[in-house]
């Protein structure tokens, strides 16, 4: 029985041996270490049969004895067979392990190369990003600037377009009045902004004096009316003579001082209407240094010599408004 146990046990060793193991190959040794030891007993017995002992029995014993033997040499061979195929899986599984190993290796340097690289694209996309916003915020500051230097240029211009308007309907208004005075050296005209008044001394003056005529205060009175109504006005009143120089001794020294005196004359009679702002008013004395012609002529020279009022809207709002901008 006990041999019969061990056949079965190095059938079932080998009809395992398809699935190869560690265990499995200790289990082979095992069971074969196990043969041996009941080969060796076997013989021993057989050895040891007492001579009574039949022939049957010396029989059947040798014939279980080479049963097993034979047995014992197939389990040897199967052995050797599992043993190398052991040996084999073993050295697969080593030359897997490394490659595995160098393998997993690579694997990680690539995704620790490719987990920097999508940082730093995420670096870039990021700072594009920010970038971008700047931008997008400075477009908008700047649209922003644009938007309102916009509207101050509206502004400007509509201020300046009023102003011009209303230079207009003054210059309209000092012609109006003075229209008795036109064509006796008296003219009136509009340019860059301003309204020019000019008064030949023949209206105003006698020759060498400074004193106004009456003539010449009937339109200076005129046209401080007109400026009474309009007390945004700046107010200049130039003084100019020819250039022959002033010959007379006494309270005059030359031309330059004839100007201004006579400057003076005409704000003085302006001063007198009381809606005049006094501030609006300036005298200035040009002398022979501002002609309107060439001094070489009678006609040109007397041209030459008068009165200038130059009328000019205050600018504030509009020195405002380009400090701004």
């Amino acid at each position: 029985m006990k041999l019969k146990n061990s056949f079965t046990a190095l059938f079932v060793v080998v009809s395992l041996s398809s699935c190869v193991s560690s265990k499995i190959y200790e289990d082979l040794k095992e069971n074969n270490n196990s043969l041996k030891e009941e080969n060796a007993e076997l013989l021993s017995q057989i050895d040891g049969v007492p001579g009574g002992a039949s022939g049957v029995e010396v029989s059947k014993l040798r014939g279980q004895m080479e049963t097993l033997t034979a047995d014992k040499m197939r389990a040897e061979m199967e052995l050797a067979g599992v043993t190398q195929d052991y040996n084999r899986l073993k050295e697969s599984y080593d030359a897997l392990a490394e490659n595995s190993s160098e393998n997993l290796a690579e694997n990680l340097e690539r995704n620790r190369r490719l987990l920097a690289q999508l940082e730093e694209k995420e670096r870039l996309l990021n700072q594009k990003e920010i970038d971008l916003n700047t931008k997008e915020q400075t477009l908008l500051r700047a649209q922003k600037e644009l938007e309102a230097s916009s509207n101050r240029v509206a502004e400007l211009e509509s201020i300046i377009a009023a102003k011009d308007a209303k230079m207009r309907a003054l210059k309209n208004a000092i012609s109006a009045a003075l229209s008795n005075f036109e064509g006796n050296g008296l003219t009136v005209e509009q340019r860059d902004g301003k309204v020019y008044v000019s008064m030949e001394n023949k209206l105003l003056f006698a020759s060498g004096s400074w004193d106004v005529n009456n003539r010449g205060r009937e339109a200076v009175v005129e046209l401080g009316k007109v400026l009474g109504d309009n007390k945004e006005i700046a107010v200049l009143i130039e003084g100019h003579t020819d250039n022959v120089p002033y010959g007379e001794k006494g309270l005059i020294k030359n031309n330059w001082d004839l100007s201004t005196k006579r400057a003076t004359a005409i704000v003085n009679i302006l001063t007198e209407n009381d809606n005049i702002p006094k501030e609006n008013l300036t005298a200035a004395g040009r002398g022979e240094f501002a002609p309107l012609v060439s001094n070489t002529t009678t006609e040109g020279r007397a041209k030459n010599r008068r009165i200038e009022v130059i009328l000019t809207p205050k600018l504030d709002e509009i020195s405002k408004l380009l400090n701004e901008m």
